[in-house]
Parts: C-alpha cells; sequence; structure tokens
C-alpha cells in the first residue's frame, strides 16, 4: 500500500464507504471498478455492496456501515460516503440521519438529462457534487463542487507495434467473412439509441470505396432490438456486404482489450452517453475514433488529431467523416498515436483516483 494511503489516525481504519447498489453491470459500475483498483492503493476503502467485486473481502453490510460510523475517526474526521446513483443517496441519507452516521455524502454525476425533483432534493442534502465532465455538469440545477474526468486502464487497453498484424491475428469472424487488411467496428450493446444504423448505414454506403475495410458490430442484442438487427442484416445483404459487416455477437469481457488494439477505427454514435469510456479504451489501444456529440466526447477528442466528433442521428456527417478516415489508413495510425498520448496526458485512471482522494481529504 502507498506510503500516503494514511494521511493520519489508525492506518487500519476504514476511511472511504462506496456505493454499489444496481445488480446490473452499467458503465456506472465499470467506471466505479476501474477506479477502484487504484483507489485501495491509496486509501483505506470498503464497498457497500457485493456486485461484481472481484475482492469480496472489500463488500461492507449497510448494518456493519451502521455500527462502524456511529462515531468518527478516531481523530475526528469524518468518513466519506460515496453515491454514484440515487439509491445510493437515499442510503446515505438513512445512515447519516437516521443512524447517526459520522459521514460527509458525495454524489457525483455523470448523467445528461435533467433531474426530476426528488433528485435534486436528495442531491441538495449532499455534502458535496462531483461531475465527470463539463456536459454532464451543465444538467445538474447548482454548479458542482469539482469536475473529476472518468480515467481507464492504460495497461489493460494498450496499442500493438503494428496495427494490420494485430488484425489478421484476430479470431473473431466466421469463416464466410473477408478478413481485410483493417478493421473497423462499434463495441456496446446493439440497439438504435447506441447509433449502431447509423454505422452500419454509413458502411454500406463507404466500403465499397475503401476494400481493404471490414466492418464488425460487437455486443449483444435484446429481444427487443431483434427487428432492428434483422433489418440491418437485410440492407447490408442487398448491398452484397455480408462478408464485411458482420455482427459479431457478445464478447467476453477479456478479449476487448485484444478487439480494441486490433481496430484501425473505433466509431461511437449513441444519442447520448453518460460519459463514455468507449472512446477512451479506443484511444489509449492506439485506434483511431469517430465519436457523436454525446457524454464527453466532444471534451476529449481533438478534432482532427484523435478523429472526428459529429452531431448525433446525422448519417450524412457520419457518411462524409468516415470516407474521410478511410481514405488515408496512414493518418489513422497517426490518430491512434495522437489518442494514446492524449489519454496517457489527461485521462488515466490513476490521475482519477488520485484526484479524488484528495477531494474526500478536503471534507474529511
Amino acid at each position: 500500500m502507498s506510503s500516503n494511503t494514511k494521511q493520519s489516525g489508525n492506518s487500519d481504519e476504514v476511511e472511504l464507504i462506496i456505493g454499489n447498489s444496481n445488480s446490473n453491470f452499467s458503465g456506472v459500475t465499470s467506471t466505479m471498478l476501474q477506479v477502484l483498483s487504484e483507489q485501495q492503493k491509496l486509501i483505506n476503502l470498503r464497498v457497500m455492496g457485493k456486485h461484481h467485486l472481484s475482492d469480496e473481502s472489500l463488500n461492507i453490510s449497510f448494518w456493519d456501515v451502521v455500527k462502524m460510523c456511529r462515531k468518527p475517526l478516531s481523530d475526528g474526521r469524518f468518513r466519506i460516503f460515496h453515491a454514484r446513483r440515487v439509491d445510493e443517496m437515499i442510503q446515505a441519507l438513512l445512515l447519516k440521519y437516521v443512524f447517526g452516521a459520522k459521514i460527509k455524502m458525495i454524489f457525483s454525476s455523470a448523467a445528461q438529462r435533467k433531474r426530476a425533483g426528488f433528485t435534486k432534493w436528495l442531491t441538495n442534502r449532499m455534502d458535496a457534487v462531483l461531475a465527470m465532465c463539463k456536459a454532464s455538469a451543465s444538467y445538474l440545477h447548482k454548479a458542482p463542487d469539482a469536475i473529476i474526468y472518468h480515467g481507464i486502464k492504460t495497461d489493460m487497453y494498450t496499442p500493438p507495434e503494428n496495427k494490420e498484424a494485430a488484425w489478421q491475428s484476430l479470431k473473431l469472424l466466421p469463416a464466410t467473412a473477408q478478413q481485410g487488411k483493417y478493421g473497423i467496428a462499434i463495441l456496446g450493446r446493439v440497439r438504435k439509441q447506441k447509433g449502431v444504423h447509423l454505422f452500419v448505414e454509413s458502411c454500406i454506403k463507404v466500403l465499397e470505396k475503401h476494400p481493404d475495410y471490414t466492418a464488425v458490430v460487437v455486443g449483444a442484442f435484446r429481444s427487443g432490438d431483434e427487428e432492428l438487427v434483422e433489418s440491418l442484416k437485410v440492407k447490408i445483404e442487398e448491398a452484397g456486404l455480408s462478408h464485411r459487416i458482420i455482427f459479431a455477437g457478445e464478447q467476453n469481457f477479456a478479449d476487448i482489450p485484444n478487439i480494441f488494439r486490433s481496430l484501425s477505427l473505433v466509431v461511437a454514435l449513441s444519442d447520448n452517453e453518460g460519459f463514455g469510456l468507449t472512446i477512451l479504451e479506443a484511444m489509449s489501444s492506439g485506434s483511431a475514433v469517430l465519436a457523436s456529440e454525446a457524454g464527453a466526447w466532444p471534451e476529449v477528442v481533438e478534432e482532427g488529431e484523435q478523429g472526428y466528433v459529429v452531431p448525433t442521428k446525422n448519417l450524412p456527417a457520419v457518411v462524409e467523416k468516415m470516407d474521410l478516415l478511410l481514405s488515408d489508413p496512414e493518418k489513422l495510425v497517426q490518430m491512434g498515436i495522437s489518442g494514446r498520448k492524449r489519454v496517457l496526458e489527461h485521462y488515466t485512471v490513476e490521475r482519477e483516483a488520485n484526484e479524488l482522494i484528495a477531494f474526500y481529504r478536503t471534507l474529511m
């Protein structure tokens, strides 16, 4: 454990409690778990809820938190309770005002939508509010106490020595597919809100001009999205591109970094996002990016340097930029190099963990 883990008090005392109330693996869960891996090197913490924890010894129950937090830390400081969801704010308020827990409550918000009145009421009762980017800050009803951008594990998402070789060695496509020299992809839930139809329809329009590329849709779809997927497959077949635009389905989570590093271009076209780690993961993996104006993406991507950002739900804009990007494979390589550099400078999970803990210290 780092030498700056404890600045005062008993080194065995828990200083940070993290909410983990949702059993579904969501983007909030993913970002929490990534930064948790670094935070636990810097501060003694516990997680209230065992969902998706690789180390269940970090789990602590609500009632154990009640018992532990009846008194402050031995040096008089209060513990931090970090909530990322509405029900976690409710848990924090119950701990503090019903059971008398000596805690400071933080709510961090990545969502880009106007809040309901009850959510505003809860937020007003937090000791501090964080935003994850300028866009999410703009949707809060009052200015956040700080903006702390998400980071990613850059030792997990790494670029290959050679993109073409990495793509050729990737065992993702069916035998009927044409591997091509380079791969481009959209990753995530296969649904309209994620802009999958924009990706497929753009590929139909531009891939005939760019025979070296194969396009892949990576992700699962639910029963309600079957009609969309089938309609897109029909369009692909009618265009004679069934061997070059592939639905690869859901992949093992452990395989995703290897998929990212093999891609020359990663496309993300959501109508809206909370933050959107996909683009950071792609950039860290040395891939050029094409993103919609959702989440933090307009703040992350420097236009023409790591890729391009286009308006949401705008097929002509996607087609134009995709065509431009695929026209210059060497430029894609340089964009990938620039993306990796930008992530290392601004968007590492280590930086996020350190900024969060520095903020906690100001409240404790």
